[in-house]
């Protein structure tokens, strides 16, 4: 407790430092501090290139609020992963870690403001990032905020490549098209010339320092003699995996059972299954390049690729029925942990006699000619799940300015992204002996092509400035393929349905029962040849805009939009803003606008197979398309996009003195939000009428994808920075606020259950804040930053209900306490070229609340865990579950 206090006492004493003296200031994210192209303070790193399509924006005088985040901040991140970069530092963007949550650990889905991921539109270099090739539809609090989405994967994106990050916190789409409906998040490139090599080792405090990782990056820019430049960026990473887990309680009592056979339960003497961070390793890599043909041609060629692997544990597998003690919050009762389906009745292999009429063709005889699966497993199994990623995107282009300020960008781009999906340590049931143990489930793809005109004319016509009026179009093509995997990954075998008879005299049988194993493999199901294929969608669309200073002190915009769809039709959207000056210091600004998010194809045509438990009873879960017969059979029907309504008002405080403040306002309103219906549970009699359910089997469940809710966000971000001279050095101070609350206000209840409704309110916290500060003299600098992360709530993994478990309505879920995480680094630069920074992230190592005893989820004596051994929440929260992190880096830079 003593040693507790002191933590408490020491971060408290550093937050209340820096918060003396920044008062109202903001994060240190959106600090305009060095960076790789620009020199401090300088205009160029101001300049935004989002939200407008003028070239004489910046931060202050923006009509959207608009946050510049420079490299030096992205690179201070000793994350590998540009999804944790981000989460740091932004502080209405969250990302769950992502424990044990099928092929969502390998392509994590984020939210800003609350929105899923495909409600965000990434770019890089003011051009449409591709989306990933998974669609989300692993259910649980890992996917909450994004379920069902298929947004953009930004871990692909190297950071030493970044020259900053523009964060957009408004509506966009009448400016760039579908999915922009939440913001947009531009990566510029770096074009700076030079090299700069660097190196990051760091562990994580806990479990003997586990967590090791490996950074290697670098940069290379050149210049073209002075008519251009090309630059080449690369990083290779190394991750260990974590754990914060316990072993299982039915383990323990195995191997107190079966000491002999203790040593073959799974990552003996560890936890059977692991939760924490999946171990993964990769690449990434981004080019970029420009050269002036003439003074109003210039060509520019940039693209991104990247691999990556990663190997993540499922669930455990228990190859015998046990039993212990736990407490549900009230009292104390034994409770069963049941062995796997698998394990529970054996394969009878005998099959009934030819041409007998007592024991019919294809029954089987009950009788000791059998195989157990402990024959293979003898302590039972924890599958590990594989995913390998690969990522490619070329955008090549040319673009000018003509004499008479008429500008012009004409671009295309091709990219793809697969994932590839497999598993190890693992069976398929309905195979009996003939089960593989390995599978390979086969790949999910998303291509696109995109052809872009962008374009704007000057007009002089006697206001304060020119008008500017610009006008594009835009085609794209989307593709969406998955290809088979192995007949066993999702077949139903020879054993899904025995049918037992027993001898009763010579040559005489009886019907005895009828036995069950679950088809497809354990933990997942591959693509079936009935849905391996591709779909895609074609669209066009043309948008105008006119923005301009009306007045010395008033600017206004307005732009629209017309976008086709072959699938669905079309849509026309628009967006107003407009930007007052008060005062020299104080301008008001507005926006409001419609927009967005067309079904992808992946959304369209997505069928996965995933396992789950009920009551230890292994369950195959079927997502299929809403053009499958299956889905048809359960009431599926087209999708359609979903549109918004965003208003957005606030004011910008800049008096000039280093310090300025900007106060945000805004309401999304989202209907026809695409969501997955509820679980429909096949009977006998469907898998009689459909025989194509064999793959799901009795007992198993179908969903699909369809508009079902709408939601209505609002929220403030307050932003600012203040910057002085401190101790012969100098001192950067920021802060960054956001309140963001969603709620569903209509939803179909067939698509909208009651932990969703909680969870899209309460998952991210409602309250998140950046304080930090910022000093450099000489050789020296050091960063400080103090995080806050409000209560947040998990109530699909965590439910709360009233009355009996099984039939009491959930009317909460488990509520996290409110936490303080303190990051600290400090650098060390000699010759000039060399710096060498150590630092931590989550100083203090500070763990979010454990999971509490519920009838839902009961704690063990044994463990101190529920059931599955997990002890803190298994999506992560909004800072992860690994605890403390050190690290040392090395920069070179020449």
């Amino acid at each position: 407790m003593q040693m507790r206090c002191k933590q408490v006492s020491g971060r408290a004493m550093l937050a209340a430092a820096t918060a003396v003296i920044a008062v109202a200031s903001s994060d240190a994210a959106f600090a305009q501090s060095n960076d790789s192209q620009a020199s401090e303070g300088s205009d160029s790193e101001r300049i935004v290139v989002i939200g407008s399509r003028r070239t004489d924006r910046s931060v202050t005088d923006s009509a959207s609020p608009v946050d510049v985040i420079s490299a030096t901040e992205i690179q201070q991140q000793p994350a590998a992963n540009m999804l944790d970069v981000v989460k740091n530092v932004v502080p209405s963007f969250f990302v769950p870690q992502n424990t044990i949550s099928d092929a969502s650990t390998f392509v994590r889905a984020p939210s800003l403001r609350g929105l899923p991921a495909d409600n965000i539109l990434v770019m890089l270099n003011g051009k449409r990032f591709n989306r990933s090739a998974l669609v989300q539809v692993y259910t649980g609090g890992d996917t909450a905020l994004s379920f069902g989405s298929q947004g953009a994967d930004i871990s692909s994106i190297p950071a030493i490549g970044v020259g900053n990050l523009q964060v957009l916190r408004d509506g966009a789409t009448a400016q760039y098209g579908s999915d922009a409906i939440g913001g947009v998040l531009n990566y510029g490139l770096r074009k700076d010339t030079g090299f700069e090599a660097q190196a990051l080792y760091g562990q994580n405090y806990d479990n003997g320092g586990d967590g090791e990782t490996w950074q290697l990056s670098g940069y290379g820019g050149f210049a073209l003699g002075d008519r251009g430049f090309i630059s080449i960026a690369g990083e290779y990473y190394d991750t260990k995996g974590t754990s914060r887990g316990v072993t299982r309680p039915s383990a323990i009592n195995f191997a107190n059972q079966f000491p002999n056979l203790a040593d073959q339960l799974p990552n003996y003497p560890g936890p059977v299954q692991i939760w924490g961070t999946s171990p993964s390793d990769g690449w990434k890599l981004v080019v970029n390049s420009e050269y002036d043909f003439s003074p109003q041609a210039t060509f520019y060629l940039f693209g991104n690729f990247a691999a990556s692997d990663a190997d993540q544990s499922f669930n455990y597998r228990e190859a015998v029925t046990t039993s212990a003690v736990r407490f549900n919050g009230t009292s104390s009762s034994t409770g069963t942990l049941s062995a796997n389906s698998a394990f529970r009745h054996p394969i009878y292999l005998t099959p009934c006699p030819a041409s007998n009429a007592t024991c019919p063709s294809g029954g089987w005889v009950k009788d000791s000619n059998v195989f157990n699966f402990s024959e293979l497993y003898p302590a039972g199994f924890t599958p590990r799940f594989v995913g390998e990623t690969d990522q490619a995107i070329g955008v090549i282009g040319v673009k000018g300015e003509m004499d008479s300020g008429f500008t012009y960008d004409l671009s295309g781009s091709l990219a793809r992204q697969s994932l590839a999906l497999s598993m190890y340590n693992s069976l398929a049931p309905s195979y009996g002996p003939d089960t593989q143990t390995e599978f390979e489930f086969g790949k999910l793809i998303q291509r696109e092509l995109n052809l872009n005109l962008d374009m704007t004319y000057a007009l002089e016509i006697g206001l304060d400035s020119p008008l500017t009026l610009s006008a594009g179009a835009e085609f794209r093509r989307e593709e969406y393929e998955a290809t088979e995997g192995d007949p066993q990954s999702y077949g139903a075998g020879p054993y899904a349905v025995q049918n037992l008879y027993l001898q009763t005299s010579p040559g005489v049988y009886a019907f005895d029962s009828t036995v069950t194993m679950p088809p497809a493999a354990s933990g997942y199901g591959g693509t079936s040849p009935t849905f391996a294929g591709k779909s895609s969608e074609k669209s066009y669309g043309f948008y105008v805009g006119l923005e301009g200073d009306l007045s010395e002190r008033f600017s206004m915009g307005i732009a629209g939009r017309y976008e086709h769809y072959e699938n669905f039709g079309s849509t026309t959207v628009g967006k107003i803003n407009a930007r007052y000056e008060l005062t020299d210091s104080l301008a008001i600004r507005a926006t409001a606008g419609t927009g967005f998010h067309a079904p992808s194809p992946g959304q369209n045509n997505v069928q996965v197979l995933t396992t789950t438990f009920i009551q230890g009873n292994q369950v195959q879960v079927g997502t299929y398309p809403v053009t499958s017969d299956i889905s048809q059979f359960y009431g599926a029907t087209t999708l359609g996009p979903e549109e918004s309504t965003n208003f957005g008002a606030g004011f910008v405080f800049d008096p000039g003195n280093g310090f300025t403040l900007t106060v945000d306002g805004y309401s999304i309103k989202v209907t026809d939000r695409i969501g997955i219906s509820q679980n429909f549970t096949v009977s006998a009699q469907d898998l009689a009428d459909l025989p194509s359910l064999a793959g799901v089997g009795q007992g198993g469940s179908v969903q699909y994808f369809t508009n079902g809710f709408d939601t209505k966000t609002q929220g403030v971000d307050i932003v600012g920075s203040y910057r002085t001279d401190l101790a012969g050095g100098s001192l950067n101070l920021t802060l960054a606020y956001n309140y963001n609350k969603s709620k569903v206000t209509d939803f179909d209840p067939g698509v909208i259950g009651p932990t969703q409704l909680i969870d899209i309110k309460y998952l991210a916290p409602n309250h998140r804040a950046n304080l930090a500060a910022n000093w450099s003299s000489g050789s020296w600098a050091v960063n400080l930053r103090e995080s806050y992360y409000g209560e947040w709530r998990d109530s699909n993994d965590y439910p709360i209900r009233e009355g009996n478990v099984s039939s009491g309505a959930i009317i909460d879920g488990q509520r996290f306490g409110a936490k303080f995480i303190t990051d600290l680094d400090v650098s060390y630069t000699f010759n000039d070229t060399y710096t060498l920074t150590v630092g931590a992230n989550n100083l203090f190592n500070t763990y979010p609340d454990k999971i509490k005893a519920t009838v839902n989820n009961p704690i063990y004596d044994l463990t101190g865990s529920i059931s599955n051994g997990s002890i803190y929440p298994r999506p992560g929260g909004p800072f992860g579950l690994n605890g403390g992190f050190w690290y040392a880096r090395l920069r070179v830079k020449i």
